[in-house]
């Protein structure tokens, strides 16, 4: 599963479940922008980036970085980059923190961080083990049950998936949000299941079901999930752009982000 882009995507459009995942529920993710910004020296782009609006000079920036194989430098370059970042974008904000997302809990990992670092790793290094959600039994919020059912087993996925879909079906009274979270719980389990087609994984998920909900029928009835969906376009589009960078074909694309194998084609710039 290509988990820099489902994460990116995931932060991008729901920016509360990482500040679920990092324990600050309490922080109003509307005073934040994700990014994936540039460092230019290196040609080395960051995972992402939440960067308080301009409004906000005094919140803190957090760095994102998925990292699900060993690279004893990664802690050097990841400072290094963030140094980087300091120096050419100039941010006013005083605090920031590097959040490390792991897909599971293995001491090599913190090994890898030589001692020239301790000051960065003791005041700025925030350390997230996925396998820890996976293991234990307790109930999420349907945020923090996405990103847990990114790193579940098949078998478990095949349970948890559908419960998902219940749950925000239950909890998503707005139809518009409600759509683009149940899209997303099918683009994860299609990279868990690729042999299985969309209906397939739609049948799996019962995700026609939505089709025929009073609520949709009234926004659809009204114009108003059209116009905005159309609206998600522009963030389909650079999901397009990276899955094709990593090699997908125009075909499988269309079925990860559910559109028209024409529309890709059009939003890659392939006519």
């Amino acid at each position: 599963m290509k988990t820099d882009t489902i994460f990116y995507e995931i932060f991008k459009e729901f920016p509360n479940i990482f500040f679920e995942l990092i324990g600050k529920p309490e922080i109003d993710p509307n005073t934040y922008q994700f990014q994936a910004p540039e460092i230019k020296q290196l040609a080395f782009r960051l995972d992402g980036l939440f960067c308080p609006l301009a409004e906000f000079p005094h919140q803190p920036l957090y760095f994102v970085e998925i990292q699900f194989y060993n690279d004893s430098r990664f802690y050097e370059r990841l400072f290094t980059s963030i140094f980087l970042y300091f120096s050419q974008y100039q941010p006013p904000n005083p605090d920031w923190y590097a959040i490390v997302i792991y897909k599971r809990r293995r001491r090599r990992h913190q090994n890898t961080i030589h001692s020239r670092y301790h000051a960065l790793v003791e005041r700025h290094l925030r350390l997230i083990y996925l396998d820890d959600l996976r293991k234990t039994g307790l109930e999420f919020s349907l945020g923090v049950g996405i990103i847990k059912l990114i790193v579940e087993r098949r078998s478990q996925a095949q349970k948890i998936a559908p419960q998902l879909v219940i749950q925000a079906r239950q909890e998503l009274t707005d139809p518009i949000l409600q759509e683009q979270v149940l899209r997303f719980i099918q683009t994860i389990v299609l990279y868990k299941f690729p042999k299985l087609s969309t209906e397939e994984i739609k049948t799996m998920l019962n995700l026609d079901l939505i089709k025929h909900t009073r609520v949709y029928q009234e926004a659809k009835e009204e114009g108003k999930l059209e116009g905005k969906l159309e609206g998600k376009l522009e963030a389909k589009s650079e999901m397009i752009s990276k899955l094709l960078a990593e090699n997908f074909t125009i075909q499988r694309v269309a079925e990860l982000v559910d559109l028209d194998v024409e529309i890709v084609r059009k939003a890659a710039g392939m006519q």
